[in-house]
């Protein structure tokens, strides 16, 4: 009964649900909140500890089916996780060189990698079909470190690297015509995530991801990125090309913000990491008079809108 759909979700969001308060009550005794810079899009107090609550929810729930032999998923995925998590987790509350999250960043990549994930073909990309092994993991480094970093850097508004998840593991299981075999996998993160809506907009006690959340949902979304473009796995299209159309139709937020961040960052002669208020969230939301929620809706109406353009043009 426990593996069933409904329950892997429902356990998953009381799980969620039971971290979320266990970690707010244990960052408010240590008095671990997020600093307020004028960088910050928040007034109040908040704890970075979203991502820690996420992890715990999966983590819990895995050990769970891994003690009673049902391999639910494939669980070496939570090695990488793991790491991301616990680098973004020190960075939460001692704060990190970026350079050495750089470092762990690449080192997750490698691991990654060495599981059998691998872009070793362009899928007719500038021509561009098969790679070699070294090509292939070079290729692999640069794209999850900048899928990681895409979703770090979006993480800026109420919800907004929360809905992006959604939509994409959503679009990714919706659009795929056979079992994916990450299908448990999503549920349990769908059910982890959704409860941090309510703790994103409250108005006081706020709860954030976090570094350890960003860092956790980027290392995901790339594990998925890589299983669409570097396995059998079965789209509902006709050419290789459109399984790279596919990643870029449900992921068109982040791949355009840093795209246009990094130029603009380097065309200004600054490092592409340093993090200022240049992104288009940011831009949103001062138009909008700080109104999170209708910046975040202007942001998933353009998302869908591309989702469903591009998958009707290819």
């Amino acid at each position: 009964m426990l593996d069933s759909d409904f329950f892997i979700f429902f356990y998953s969001l009381i799980l969620s649900l039971s971290s979320i308060l266990l970690y707010q009550k244990l960052f408010i005794q240590n008095k671990i909140f997020d600093s307020i810079s004028s960088r910050s899009s928040h007034k109040v107090d908040a704890t970075r500890s979203g991502g820690s609550s996420i992890f715990t929810s999966l983590f819990t729930l895995s050990l769970i089916f891994y003690l009673s032999s049902n391999e639910i998923y494939d669980f070496s995925i939570l090695i990488p996780l793991g790491i991301m998590v616990f680098v973004g987790l020190y960075d939460d509350i001692y704060r990190l060189d970026f350079k050495l999250k750089f470092i762990f960043q690449i080192i997750v990549a490698k691991i990654i990698i060495d599981n059998g994930l691998i872009l070793d073909n362009l899928h007719g990309v500038f021509g561009v079909f098969e790679l070699s092994r070294i090509a292939g993991q070079m290729l692999t480094i640069v794209i999850v470190v900048a899928i990681i970093n895409s979703i770090n850097f979006i993480d800026g508004i109420d919800g907004l690297a929360i809905s992006i998840l959604i939509i994409f593991l959503v679009s990714f299981e919706f659009f795929s015509s056979t079992s994916t075999g990450l299908f448990n996998l999503t549920l349990i993160f769908l059910g982890s995530v959704l409860p941090l809506y309510y703790f994103n907009f409250r108005k006081h006690k706020k709860i954030f991801l976090g570094d350890s959340g960003s860092l956790l949902l980027g290392t995901t979304i790339s594990i998925y990125v890589l299983n669409i473009l570097s396995q059998e796995y079965s789209i509902k299209t006709e050419y290789d090309i459109n399984k790279v159309i596919f990643v870029i139709s449900i992921l068109p937020y982040p791949i355009i913000d840093i795209i246009r961040i990094f130029f603009i960052r380097i065309m200004n002669g600054k490092s592409p990491f340093l993090a200022d208020k240049n992104h288009i969230h940011h831009k949103l939301l001062s138009k909008t008079n700080d109104n999170h929620a209708l910046t975040l809706t202007i942001i998933l109406i353009f998302s869908i809108i591309v989702l469903f353009l591009l998958q009707a043009l290819f």
